[in-house]
């Protein structure tokens, strides 16, 4: 395994790390009693080839349903000292209850401290607010530390607008950032970028499931990204950066890591593994989509919440790209049906939900004004189905 400074905690991080959303039995939390005992044994099984191939870094959450309770009965099993633990909590506007679900995680994990506590969601303004403000959430988590029981804070988000990372990152109050940038989604360099100047460690929350899909992908981006698996080139593209330090493996089974670990040995070779593939994907996505296109979509167009209905523009554009250039049809379905239903964690609303008509003056700084709202219409004919939910919400 290898090993990058995770920013000012000093810690030593893996460059992959154990997620833990994947293998637990329940998004609910459940009495211990009712887990199955191969669940438990998969869990288990799990975190020992975690251990075994180098990655220290386990990573869950409170919102994790049974994940910390199903982890506090294996963690303690291991050399304390060898272990980095993280968990999250999703900042409240009552502190006393905010204090009450870190209480929980310790109680869950069994566990005296927490290497990583994160604020999970920091997703907006209002929630960044309730985090640092005076007599805020922060001030709950100084006093753990305090105590000894929590090491580093840092904070996990979704945001749709990146510049709420980048203020997060800019109050200095934070050790280290969980945050989604990966090859089909670099919005958020310009926070990479301000985590960076802060010193803080950077952590890229499911590079291979939100970054695509990548388990199951379509046989055009397989092509497209041979000789390496789309997983390994996606890691590759990541890590080939050295302001992101560790990248999440949402493992459901103990070798779901092993495609994963195929990235470790060409790491020293990225600048010369990587640029054909790049082209190759360019050159691609420019014969499907136009150059002018691919180069200029995102120009002009207005946020979420300045659209009639909150219309999310950009990310169905997005997804309409990946499904035309690449054929990632399957996972731009997935993600567009959960529009409407997951709140500020995926905000915003499907095409269906407003009036296209009404959007010419909204779409007068685009290039592309004239010819949008037919590529909204294409977008949901092509993506549209069954509604879905967060997998929390299920």
């Amino acid at each position: 395994m290898l090993y990058r400074r995770f920013g000012r905690t000093e810690l030593l991080m893996p460059v992959f790390s154990c997620g833990g959303m994947r293998y637990q039995y329940k998004w609910q939390d459940v009495a211990l009693k009712a887990i199955p005992t191969d669940n438990q044994a998969n869990l288990e099984a799990t975190i020992a080839r975690s251990l075994d191939v180098g990655i220290n870094h386990i990573e869950t959450a409170r919102g994790y349903g049974s994940s910390e309770l199903q982890l506090g009965q294996v963690l303690p099993q291991f050399p304390r000292e060898k272990l980095i633990i993280q968990t999250k909590t999703s900042p409240k506007e009552n502190v006393k209850e905010f204090r009450k679900t870190i209480e929980q995680s310790l109680a869950n994990l069994k566990l005296d401290y927490i290497d990583l506590f994160g604020m999970h969601g920091i997703n907006t303004n209002e929630i960044l607010d309730w985090a640092v403000r005076p007599g805020g959430c922060m001030e709950v988590v100084r006093d753990f530390q305090q105590q000894g029981k929590i090491r580093h804070v840092g904070f996990s988000t979704h945001a749709a607008d990146p510049q709420v990372i980048v203020r997060a990152c800019e109050t200095g109050q934070f050790d280290y950032v969980n945050l989604h940038w990966y090859y089909i989604n670099q919005r958020n360099w310009d926070a990479v970028q301000a985590a960076t100047r802060q010193d803080m460690g950077v952590f890229i929350i499911s590079p291979s499931d939100k970054g695509g899909m990548l388990y199951s992908p379509p046989q055009r981006l397989v092509d497209l990204c041979a000789p390496l698996s789309p997983i390994v080139f996606n890691n590759l593209f990541c890590l080939s950066h050295p302001q992101v330090h560790t990248l999440s493996v949402g493992a459901a089974r103990p070798q779901d890591f092993d495609e994963h670990l195929k990235t470790l040995e060409l790491l020293d070779r990225a600048d010369e593994v990587l640029p054909p593939i790049l082209q190759r994907l360019e050159e691609a996505a420019i014969a499907r989509l136009g150059e002018d296109w691919y180069k200029t979509w995102h120009v002009g167009l207005p946020t979420f919440d300045k659209t009639p209905g909150r219309l999310n523009i950009p990310v169905v554009l997005w997804l309409w790209n990946l499904a035309i250039a690449f054929d990632m049809t399957d996972y731009a379905a997935m993600r567009y049906n959960l529009l409407g239903e997951a709140s500020h964690w995926f905000p915003g609303a499907k095409v269906d939900q407003i009036d296209l008509t009404a959007l010419k003056p909204y779409l007068k700084n685009s290039p592309h004004g004239d010819k949008i709202p037919a590529i909204l219409q294409q977008a949901h004919d092509l993506l549209g189905g069954q509604t879905l939910k967060r997998l929390s919400q299920s």
